[in-house]
């Protein structure tokens, strides 16, 4: 088979956008959009009721669903997700066959991250879990013995007392507490990938508050940070070996792997695996 013809091929297999559209609105109930249910040819809604429900006119909307066009703005997109009740991997569905960028994903479904604490503490190697804003949420033994300076019980009276949960939080770790230098194997190098991780990991977060605040404290008060800020480099928050060299135990060497949980994708779960595991 050509790549041709295995590219027509794919394209055949994958539903087009036009045709989600219609299996949605086939399934959608017009009672529940105060529609009189009426005599009708077909289940669920009909094109026009659909149009209105999301704010377009009858004929774009159907223009979409037969697939005469493939020029469809985000805030058409939007505005079909938001009309149609798509829930949230409808809405992400809707978005990829469309070809577009979701400006406004929706945030995950409404459960306790602290939940996770649980898978955490059935890990036998170090593990912990960070939020959007790379504060540990929760970790296991393990990870507190391992980064007694950062996860300990002790660690909180160490490290400066600013903003949300400071002492947990991975970066001010890093370049606030002068130990994270002789723990952490070349640290130098490991301290700039990291803020190129957090750039990259928070990139569509610039506007928040407590993003703005925690660069602007760590460039006050660390030259190291300031100058890794400014380089603007951006990697993806990769795995790999991690090496420390802890004050009982001599050096410790791990591989590193960072997972995200699927009803948290702003959560990140790193687990470290010793290299002679």
């Amino acid at each position: 088979m050509s790549d041709s013809d295995r590219s027509t091929a794919g394209r055949r297999a994958r539903p087009s956008l036009g045709e989600f559209l219609r299996a949605r609105r086939d399934r959608l109930r017009p009672e529940d959009f105060q529609f009189a249910r009426g005599r009708r040819r077909a289940p669920g809604l009909r094109r026009e009721e659909a149009a209105q429900l999301c704010g377009i006119s009858p004929t774009w909307y159907t223009w979409i669903e037969q697939g005469r066009t493939v020029a469809i703005s985000v805030a058409t997109l939007n505005a079909i997700a938001d009309g149609l009740r798509l829930s949230r991997a409808e809405r992400a569905y809707l978005f990829e066959l469309g070809a577009r960028a979701d400006p406004s994903p929706p945030c995950p479904e409404e459960s306790d991250p602290r939940q996770l604490a649980a898978l955490v503490r059935a890990i036998r190697t170090p593990a912990y879990i960070l939020d959007r804003h790379w504060d540990a949420l929760a970790w296991n033994a393990p990870a507190a013995e391992l980064f007694a300076d950062w996860l300990g019980r002790k660690a909180a009276r160490r490290v400066p007392v600013v903003g949300r949960h400071p002492q947990r939080n991975l970066l001010r770790y890093v370049f606030m507490d002068p130990r994270a230098q002789r723990f952490i194997v070349d640290w130098e190098e490991r301290s700039r990938r990291l803020v190129a991780e957090y750039r990259a990991d928070t990139a569509s977060w610039d506007d928040d508050p407590v993003r703005r605040a925690l660069v602007y404290e760590l460039s006050a008060v660390s030259t190291a940070f300031d100058a890794a800020w400014r380089a603007q480099s951006v990697l993806a928050r990769e795995g790999g070996a991690r090496v420390f060299q802890h004050p009982k135990r001599g050096r410790c060497r791990y591989e590193q792997y960072t997972l995200r949980p699927a009803q948290h994708s702003e959560l990140k779960l790193t687990v470290l695996v010793p290299e002679d595991a």
